[in-house]
């Protein structure tokens, strides 16, 4: 899962950033409201779940919330925020957000309030993904072929996980960088050939064999 984190509070964000990363999601974090709406709003399909404080510099967190609802953009909005007034929370689900989450809270505490979120059925997300001999459950992370289980790490289980949800489809590298890795990340490295073919190593198993093409010049197709 990839996470648009904005939050102004720079050891916060930081804090969140290297806590959800270490759980192997990819997040990335900003800490103005105005620069956090505009990538949220372009950029909207490459995140499973924005992670919004309400008191943020230029846009606050209540205008980030309506303005992206308006466009009829329906990623799912967890809220942060300082205050416990019942009002700012009414307010925070009349603009479209999902949930909410009042500092100071434990990282346990956030982690169970994003797998409730992506839980829900109108964001649901697979409980298992089958592509030919390969089964991946994105809630255990874990990975069979040919029902034997192939140890994976967090990063390649993400790589995997987002061809598997466009099998036979040729999946460009930069599409693979942007999901699985933060923007900070640099395009021109070859860390997805690297995942890839230690990927393509785990997986040569069973009658099929590999099933990880590489379309040269462009990226990669998972075959079903």
């Amino acid at each position: 899962m990839k996470i648009l984190l904005i939050e102004d509070d720079e050891l916060l964000a930081k804090a969140l950033k290297n806590g959800l990363e270490e759980k192997g999601y990819a997040v990335d974090a900003i800490n103005d409201g105005a620069k956090g709406q505009r990538r949220f709003e372009i950029h909207h399909d490459s995140y499973d779940l924005a992670i919004l404080d309400l008191m943020l510099p230029n846009v606050p967190g209540f205008e980030i919330c309506k303005n992206i609802r308006d466009r009829k953009i329906s990623t799912p909005i967890l809220i942060l925020t300082g205050k416990d007034d019942v009002k700012d929370k009414v307010h925070a689900l009349n603009y479209g957000a999902d949930d909410y989450l009042t500092k100071p809270f434990s990282t346990e505490e956030l982690l169970a309030r994003i797998g409730a979120i992506m839980r829900r059925p109108v964001q649901v997300i697979a409980g298992e993904l089958a592509v030919g001999e390969v089964v991946l459950n994105p809630v255990t992370r874990k990975v069979y072929k040919n029902g034997k289980e192939i140890p994976l790490t967090l990063k390649e289980f993400g790589v995997l996980e987002y061809m598997m949800r466009h099998p036979n489809q040729v999946v460009l590298r930069d599409q693979i960088l942007d999901h699985v890795w933060d923007f900070e990340f640099s395009s021109f490295s070859n860390i997805i050939d690297v995942h890839v073919n230690r990927l393509r190593k785990k997986m040569s198993i069973g009658k099929k064999g590999n099933i990880l093409e590489t379309v040269r010049g462009v990226g990669y197709r998972l075959r079903t």
